[in-house]
């Protein structure tokens, strides 16, 4: 339950604040390519954002036999896990959750992966003094689009769905944020375009973390209290 009448910003993790949309979307291309899936990498980068199990049946049908579904899982976890010592956060990503917290605003990474993977991810941010709550899959019963993530960010932090925004990265951030009524802010670092995230309901949309930095004090975080 919310403890206070704090605001927040709640923050995807994956192609917002660390570029790793496309090595998610080539780790998983390779993944079901052994498998002998072959599906275009277009198909799996739109897909990027919802969880694996999702994530499958958006690409293989959910009539498909699942008993090889965890094999996929390990192989692009794997193969995922290869390009973690080269990971980087996007531009001006650090430099935004600092604003945020200085703006006394809890910082809040409401990321869907998982744990292990978060913790590289929070290694790579570089941010810990400024973070507030950190989320994983293991919080969330449904992957996105569904919003279990985000209301577990919202317990973990004990902050109120109307006091604060979610920054993300793909439409299904926006669907996810938008069935709370939370306003969602996009970024188009993930590689999904300004108007695709628009027409599903993004407040605003910037090119980056370093965009939306720049542009602050005009933003929906300036709004919060």
């Amino acid at each position: 339950m919310p403890s206070d009448n704090r605001s927040g910003v709640l923050l995807d993790v994956d192609g917002t604040l660390v570029d790793t949309t496309y090595l998610h979307t080539v780790s998983w291309w390779e993944a079901l390519r052994q498998a002998d899936h072959l599906v275009p990498m277009t198909h799996i980068h739109r897909s990027i954002g919802m969880g694996s199990d999702k994530l499958l049946d958006h690409l293989l049908g959910p009539e498909r036999d699942r008993d090889g579904d965890g094999r996929l899982r390990d192989a692009h976890d794997s193969l995922y896990a290869e390009y973690w010592q080269r990971l980087a956060p996007l531009p001006g990503a650090v430099e935004l959750l600092r604003a945020c917290a200085a703006r006394g605003l809890r910082v809040v990474l409401a990321t869907s992966a998982a744990e292990h993977e978060a913790t590289a991810l929070r290694k790579v941010i570089d941010a810990d003094d400024v973070i507030d709550t950190v989320t994983s899959a293991a919080d969330a019963q449904e992957s996105k689009p569904a919003p279990d993530i985000l209301v577990a960010a919202l317990e973990q932090s004990g902050l109120r769905a109307d006091r604060v925004v979610f920054v993300g990265d793909s439409v299904w951030d926006v669907a996810a944020a938008g069935k709370l009524d939370i306003p969602c802010i996009g970024l188009t670092c993930g590689g999904t375009g300004r108007a695709e995230l628009a027409g599903a309901g993004a407040v605003a949309v910037y090119d980056d973390p370093a965009a939306l930095l720049a542009g602050l004090g005009e933003s929906a975080i300036a709004d919060l209290r």
